[in-house]
């Protein structure tokens, strides 16, 4: 499928304020890639699909979860996780993306990993920063992107895990291994 097809498709699965986001995790996606060695063309695939499922009804995310053979503990934690693993699920059954790096990209963009390739921190950090995100410590995110994709990813998970504390919510394993792994690799690299 083309880019024109599978934007015109992709669109068409969400809310105009949705798609407004999704255009600018893509304009994101291809500053950071550049910045940071990584292709902005697969950056930019990854960002166009990163969000395709995330406006499918709850019961069509669980049954591909279920019948699929993706995460089962995703069932155990917030709907807002399903969207990934479901929307490469989609990427590659309904729009042929075959590329493990694009597909991965777009499964960890809402929970991180560890192992976190350059793609997956590129939609991931371009997902928490792109010009339309507005809450505390987006300034501050998009400081440290200027020259750590690690440095600006902590402090993205760390609003994540601070806003679920808040809400009483249950925090993701992936995301807190993700967190840490990203510690070790600066670590590394200042040693």
């Amino acid at each position: 499928m083309n880019r024109e097809a599978m934007i015109e498709a992709v669109r068409a699965e969400m809310p105009e304020r949705r798609w407004i986001h999704t255009m600018g995790v893509m304009e994101t996606s291809i500053i950071l890639a550049k910045r940071f060695g990584e292709d902005p063309d697969r950056a930019e695939q990854a960002a166009i699909l990163h969000d395709v499922a995330k406006y499918w009804k709850t019961s069509r995310m669980e049954t591909i979860i279920r019948e699929e053979g993706l995460p089962a503990e995703l069932l155990e934690f917030d709907k807002e996780l399903w969207h990934a693993p479901v929307g490469a699920f989609v990427a590659e059954h309904q729009f042929a993306v075959k590329d493990i790096e694009v597909l991965d990209a777009i499964r960890f963009h809402t929970s991180g990993r560890v192992g976190m390739t350059q793609m997956d921190k590129v939609v991931c950090l371009a997902d928490y920063m792109e010009p339309g995100r507005d809450f505390p410590g987006v300034h501050k995110i998009r400081e440290l992107a200027e020259h750590s994709l690690e440095k600006a990813l902590i402090a993205g998970f760390d609003s994540t895990i601070s806003y679920l504390l808040e809400q009483g919510k249950r925090i993701f394993p992936l995301t807190v291994a993700a967190r840490n792994d990203l510690l070790a690799v600066i670590r590394e690299a200042e040693q």
